[in-house]
């Protein structure tokens, strides 16, 4: 006979330090993952979403398919109107942008400037034009 009698060996009592040296090389690995590698991934996606939310009319960007354009139009919360060439216009769904290559400045609306003159827009280009060709005609008689 190769192999006597066997006998199983007592159970011993588990202290809780035993559980806690098991325990620790896992906690620290965990620990590690999370600074090294969720952390950042986080930071990243947060600033990037914060970018996704501030594209505005005139902005550059590049598409996760490799598009670049610039906005033409916000159509939605959801939705842009790229310009990808001369008059060609492509819609493109907001969380597709990858990244934004320059940002423009911000719109004004031409109706709120004043000219020099301090007439209202409309009444100072009725009154250019009106004074246009009466100077021509006088220079002529």
């Amino acid at each position: 006979m190769l192999i006597g009698t066997a006998y199983a060996q007592t159970a011993g009592g588990g202290s809780p330090t035993d559980l806690f040296t098991a325990l620790a090389p896992m906690l620290v690995i965990v620990g590690i993952f999370y600074f090294l590698l969720l952390r950042p991934q986080q930071k990243k996606a947060k600033e990037h979403k914060e970018k996704l939310a501030g594209i505005r009319r005139g902005d550059r960007i590049v598409t996760g398919g490799g598009l670049i354009g610039t906005v033409s139009k916000v159509v939605g919360d959801n939705e842009l109107m790229v310009e990808i060439a001369q008059g060609v216009r492509v819609s493109v769904i907001r969380s597709t942008v990858a990244e934004i290559l320059g940002k423009s400045d911000p719109a004004t609306r031409s109706q709120d400037k004043k000219p020099a003159s301090g007439k209202p827009a409309e009444e100072a280009e009725t009154a250019s034009a009106d004074t246009g060709p009466a100077k021509s005609q006088a220079s002529t008689s």
